[in-house]
C-alpha cells in the first residue's frame, strides 16, 4: 500500500479541484482580449482571484497571481527592496531570520551580491521560533536604513508557527514594511493579510491541493513592488498573460482548504503519530514547537540519533511510504538542514532528520503503516551508519 506523508512538499489535488481545473482548461480566450471569448476567460480569472482573496483576508485588487511560491517570494523580496532603495538610497538593509526557506535566502543573498544589500540575520530559538528580542535590536539599529523585514509565517521544515503579529507590529513601529512567506502556513492555520497587517504575503496553490505552477502575492493596497517581469502591466507588479484555469483551480482549492480549518482531524492524527514514534524508537526527538497551537497541525519533524535521514527516507520509500528529510526544494542535495543548525543542533544531530507531513486525505491507516515500518527503517539506517563509520 502506498502511503503519502509528504504534504508539505506538495498536496494531492482533490476531485473537486481537478474537475474545476479541467473544465476551465477548455476555455479559449486571453483574459486581456475584449471579445466574448476573452471576457469569458476574464470572468473565470477574476472569480478565481476573488476566491483566493477571500481565503487570504485580502481584497481582489490586492492579489497578484504568479507562477508559484518562489516567484511570489522573489517578487516581494526583490520588488520591495528596489522600491525602498529608489525612495531612499540609504535603505539597503534587509532583516531576515536564519531559518527561512531557500526561496527567501537565495533571493536575499542575490540582493547582497548584485544590489548592494546588507543583510541582518535574526537568530532562532531552540524550537525554530524567531527571536523577537534579536529582531527588535536589529530594527532599533539605524531603522532608516532598513528596506524591509521578511519572515516565514510558519517554518516549512519543523512546523513552528511564528509570532507574525508581534513581528509586524515591531517592524511597523519603525515604519519598516514586512513580507511574510505563508507558503507552508496557508491551509494549515488562518492566514489573513488584513488581520496581521503585513505589507505582502506569499502563498502557493499546490500546497493546498491546487495545481503546480500557480501562486499569489497578496500585496496590501498601501504597498508597492518593482516588477520582476515587464511587458503588459496586466497586474500590479507583474506582466504576462494571466492563467485563468490556474486561477480557477487555485480559488477552489483555497476556499476548500480554508473551509476545513481548524484541522482537528489532521492534528489528532499527527499527535498519534508523534506519540507512536516517541514510544517505538529510542533516540527519537521531536523538533520544533511542541504539539499544540504553536505548531502546524500536519507537521511532525524528528531527528533519530545514530541514523542518517537520507537512509531513513530510502528505506521507508522501499516500504511504500513517502516522507522527506526537509524542504523538497533541496531534494537530491546532500546538505544538512540550515534550519536545524540555526536552532542549535549539532551536525551529527541534524544528519538524522525526517519530516512527516499529513494532509486532507491522510488516514489512520497511513499513520499505522508508518509506525509499523519505522522501527525497522531506523534499525537499518543505524546499522548502515555504524558500518560506514
Amino acid at each position: 500500500m502506498a502511503v503519502y506523508l509528504d504534504h508539505a512538499a506538495t498536496s494531492p489535488m482533490p476531485d473537486e479541484v481537478l474537475a474545476a481545473y479541467t473544465d476551465a482548461l477548455r476555455l479559449v480566450g486571453n483574459p486581456s482580449s475584449i471579445h466574448g471569448a476573452g471576457q469569458a476567460a476574464r470572468e473565470a480569472l477574476e472569480t478565481g482571484r476573488e476566491a483566493v482573496a477571500r481565503a487570504l483576508g485580502a481584497d481582489p485588487v490586492e492579489v497578484v497571481l504568479t507562477s508559484g511560491g518562489t516567484e511570489s517570494i522573489n517578487l516581494a523580496v526583490k520588488g520591495m527592496f528596489w522600491v525602498a532603495t529608489a525612495s531612499d538610497r540609504r535603505r539597503t538593509r534587509v532583516i531576515a531570520p536564519l531559518g527561512e526557506h531557500h526561496a527567501t535566502l537565495d533571493a536575499v543573498e542575490w540582493l547582497a551580491r548584485h544590489e548592494g544589500a546588507r543583510v541582518d540575520w535574526v537568530e532562532l530559538d531552540g524550537e525554530g521560533r524567531i527571536r523577537l528580542d534579536a529582531l527588535a535590536a536589529a530594527l532599533a539599529t539605524d531603522p532608516d536604513e532598513v528596506a524591509f523585514v521578511t519572515a516565514l509565517w510558519a517554518n516549512n521544515e519543523v512546523g513552528t508557527v511564528q509570532p507574525v503579529a508581534e513581528l509586524v507590529a515591531l517592524a511597523h513601529a519603525y515604519g519598516v514594511p514586512v513580507h511574510l512567506d505563508a507558503v507552508a502556513a496557508f491551509g494549515q492555520v488562518p492566514v489573513d493579510l488584513h488581520a496581521v497587517g503585513a505589507d505582502a504575503v506569499s502563498v502557493s496553490a499546490h500546497k493546498v491541493g491546487g495545481p503546480v505552477g500557480v501562486g499569489a502575492l497578496a500585496l496590501a493596497r498601501t504597498a508597492t513592488v518593482e516588477p520582476l517581469l515587464h511587458g503588459g502591466d496586466q497586474q500590479r507588479g507583474r506582466s504576462g498573460t494571466q492563467d485563468a484555469a490556474g486561477a480557477v483551480a487555485f480559488g477552489v482549492a483555497a476556499a476548500r482548504a480554508v473551509a476545513e480549518l481548524p484541522l482537528a482531524r489532521v492534528e489528532a492524527l499527527r499527535d498519534r503519530l508523534v506519540a507512536g514514534v516517541l514510544a517505538a524508537v529510542d533516540g527519537a526527538v521531536l523538533r520544533g514547537a511542541p504539539c499544540g497551537p504553536g505548531r502546524l497541525p500536519g507537521n511532525a519533524h524528528f531527528t533519530f540519533a545514530g541514523a542518517d535521514g537520507d537512509a531513513l527516507l530510502y528505506l521507508l520509500d522501499a516500504s511504500g511510504i513517502s516522507v522527506s528529510t526537509g524542504s523538497a526544494c533541496q531534494a537530491g542535495v546532500p546538505e544538512l538542514s540550515h534550519v536545524l543548525l540555526a536552532m542549535g543542533l549539532s551536525e551529527a544531530e541534524a544528519r538524522g532528520a525526517l519530516r512527516i507531513t499529513l494532509g486532507h486525505d491522510s488516514t489512520d491507516a497511513d499513520v499505522d503503516a508508518f509506525l509499523a515500518a519505522l522501527p525497522a527503517a531506523v534499525a537499518g539506517a543505524r546499522a548502515a551508519a555504524s558500518a560506514g563509520a
